[in-house]
């Protein structure tokens, strides 16, 4: 498939696109809720909670189970932000980050309000999504970082210190932007991230998962996606840690048996162990060392650190690996927000590989326009 903006896509590259794109954000959900139900335990508390191997199905978190947190509510406002930039793009207004920012906005919204404002009708359709209305362990920086319309840049971050994975965890889909270069792709994602998480390797972490993501979606390896983002991310000022994180995930392939002590040797490079740079990192060792999209979930999910995002993140990777049919159905049929999960994936899909045919700067599909508007 050409990289142009005006690739033309044959109806095998637009099925396989297809089932890339809801692997990745089916996959994404069901790292997100098999980790949701012990996010703020230990290993030695899982382990005494679920067993030696730890948790191995989906448990109760938020009432339910198959529950999501706000890592999944980015994740589709991220989505819903790619599809509204594009449908602007006839206005002759060409900027995603704005468009993004004002999609985690409306976030936001779904976070301090009791339901969907109605006479919002510039809100579209996923902010009418009842369910999306709870709040759902969101990172303090997001909710710092979106608290007021000022939109923050590389130059004047939101949240300078924030490092943590917040901003990561939602940037998977930059990476489905398969018709972008790889490097636009890395800046679009550091450039989004920067809005709530203003720390370098915050931003650089959210960047590398862009690339890596982008090479899946265009059937390349893991590998030689983890390899791009290395050199990318690499001519980056405070590269380093993201770099020896994904350094390290590639060496540990070779170093034994997958399991919890590994991991527990990549979060340690960088302290504490709860920074972006060890989701990163952890997300990508799992990925490489799964024998299928179960095992590799159960592995980033049973470790002491931050469950739910290193679940999402590895999903969303082995997702757009293998595609849709690559994930467990037992754990579908549970999933929260499924059918909104679905019909986000297909529209994305449709916008990137048909766009053109939807809308155009002189005509438009009026019930296109009342999914997505361009207000």
């Amino acid at each position: 498939m050409s990289t142009a903006a005006t690739a033309v896509w044959g109806r095998t590259e637009q099925q396989d696109f297809r089932a890339r794109v809801r692997g990745a954000l089916l996959g994404a959900a069901l790292g997100d809720a098999l980790g949701a139900g012990i996010d703020p335990l230990p290993l030695a508390a899982i382990e005494q909670a679920h067993g030696p191997a730890g948790v191995t199905d989906l448990t109760p978190a938020h009432g339910r189970r198959g529950a999501v947190t706000a890592v999944t509510q980015l994740t589709l406002f991220t989505v819903d932000g790619l599809i509204r930039a594009q449908v602007r793009r006839d206005t002759g207004a060409w900027h995603p980050p704005t468009d993004v920012h004002r999609a985690y906005l409306r976030w936001a919204a779904t976070q301090r309000d009791w339901g969907p404002d109605e006479r919002r009708e510039d809100n579209g359709w996923l902010a009418r999504e009842e369910w999306l209305y709870s709040r759902r362990d969101a990172p303090r920086a997001s909710l710092l970082g979106l608290g007021d319309d000022t939109m923050g840049t590389l130059d004047r971050p939101k949240n300078p210190t924030a490092r943590d994975g917040g901003a990561l965890a939602r940037s998977a889909p930059f990476g489905l932007l398969v018709g972008w270069e790889p490097q636009l792709v890395c800046q679009l994602a550091l450039e989004c991230a920067a809005q709530t998480h203003g720390h370098p390797t915050a931003c650089l972490s959210a960047g590398a998962l862009a690339v890596i993501v982008h090479g899946l979606a265009r059937g390349e390896t893991l590998e030689t996606g983890v390899q791009r983002a290395l050199a990318l991310v690499g001519t980056r000022p405070g590269h380093q840690p993201v770099t020896d994180g994904l350094t390290a995930a590639l060496a540990a392939v070779r170093e034994g048996v997958p399991g919890p002590e590994r991991i527990t040797a990549l979060r340690a490079m960088s302290g504490d162990g709860r920074h972006a740079e060890d989701d990163l990192a952890v997300a990508v060792y799992a990925a490489l060392v799964s024998e299928d999209v179960r095992h590799g979930l159960r592995l980033a999910v049973n470790h002491d650190g931050p469950s739910a995002i290193t679940g999402a993140l590895t999903g969303a990777l082995l997702g757009a690996l293998h595609g849709e049919t690559a994930l467990p159905p037992a754990w579908l049929c549970e999933l929260e927000g499924r059918p909104t999960l679905l019909a986000l994936a297909d529209d994305f899909a449709i916008e990137m590989t048909q766009g053109p045919a939807l809308h155009t700067p002189t005509t438009a599909t009026p019930a296109w326009l009342t999914r997505y508007p361009r207000a």
